[in-house]
């Protein structure tokens, strides 16, 4: 049985700072769930940041007891079900009040490969290319919705090195509603480290 450790998670001061900073920050960190004793991990690499009132792309858009959430505190997950088939995993941000999550749109997979091929039954590049392919490779459900993650130890997120700015890509965020300006707004980051 893997026992996590907690010295190299990303604290709460990682996730108090606005949703775009925190999305592009995210881009080479280790997301981790501890499923049945394993250790499934992936290093996070594409987000997509989205706030509140303002963003129309965003659950926030409208304060709904779904979205309450993302008011904060930051450093939680939010979890979410979409389309009747897929969840979906973001990390709330800001400080208390102010709403904001960034959405982990993919991972790279590095621990526990034979449960996530096992949970997916697709070949390894596509095992977690996608926000709900991820949460079902990692077996991340909306039961984690409202986990801690600086300090919970089935679900958190470790501390790894800074992606390079000239490995990254911003672009807008993919599929979302709203007029045009906030489908245009550059809140994508990509690691391209192919």
């Amino acid at each position: 049985m893997t026992t996590p450790s907690s010295e190299n998670r990303l604290p709460y001061a990682f996730y108090e700072r606005h949703a775009i900073t925190v999305a592009r920050a995210l881009l080479g960190q280790r997301l981790v769930h501890v499923l049945d004793g394993q250790r499934l991990s992936g290093i996070i690499c594409e987000t997509e940041a989205y706030t509140g009132p303002s963003d129309q792309a965003s659950h926030a858009y409208r304060r709904t007891p779904r979205s309450e959430i993302m008011y904060g505190p930051a450093g939680f997950a939010y979890v979410y079900f979409v389309y009747g088939m897929h969840y979906c995993l973001n990390a709330v941000t800001g400080p208390a009040g102010e709403a904001g999550a960034v959405l982990i749109r993919a991972v790279m997979p590095e621990e526990g490969l034979d449960v996530m091929r096992m949970r997916r039954g697709v070949a390894d590049r596509r095992l977690a290319d996608g926000p709900g392919k991820l949460c079902q490779a990692l077996g991340i459900t909306a039961a984690l919705n409202g986990t801690d993650l600086t300090a919970n130890p089935e679900l958190f997120i470790e501390a790894e090195e800074e992606v390079d700015d000239r490995e990254v890509a911003v672009t807008p965020r993919v599929g979302v509603r709203g007029d045009a300006e906030t489908r245009a707004r550059l809140w994508r980051f990509v690691w391209r480290h192919e």
